[in-house]
């Protein structure tokens, strides 16, 4: 539990590496295809580690709050970058459209 907690500070694209590097058999577990994963590496990387660690023993009560909580948080991180950008853009002169 501690390198879980460890990995996660780094941030969740950090985690993936280190989780498809460490135990890579549950990543053969949880994902069919090669697409996925990298799909979810580059836009949800919260779901996409959630899922591995929930999906190889089956989807259970407490995994469907965990997989949910990681939803929200990667469309928190996909709202928040828009927002950030439109503040810089206005900042700085350049016209949004």
């Amino acid at each position: 539990m501690c390198l879980f907690f460890s990995i996660l500070f780094f941030g969740p694209r950090f985690g993936l590496i280190v989780y498809w590097i460490g135990w890579p058999a549950r990543w053969e577990l949880a994902f069919d295809s090669w697409v996925w994963p990298l799909l979810g590496f580059l836009i949800a990387p919260w779901t996409t580690l959630a899922w591995v660690l929930c999906a190889p023993g089956g989807i259970e009560e407490f995994d469907y709050v965990l997989i949910g909580m990681a939803i929200f948080i990667d469309l928190l991180t996909l709202a928040g970058n828009g927002g950030s950008y439109r503040r810089r853009a206005t900042a700085s002169g350049t016209p949004t459209y």
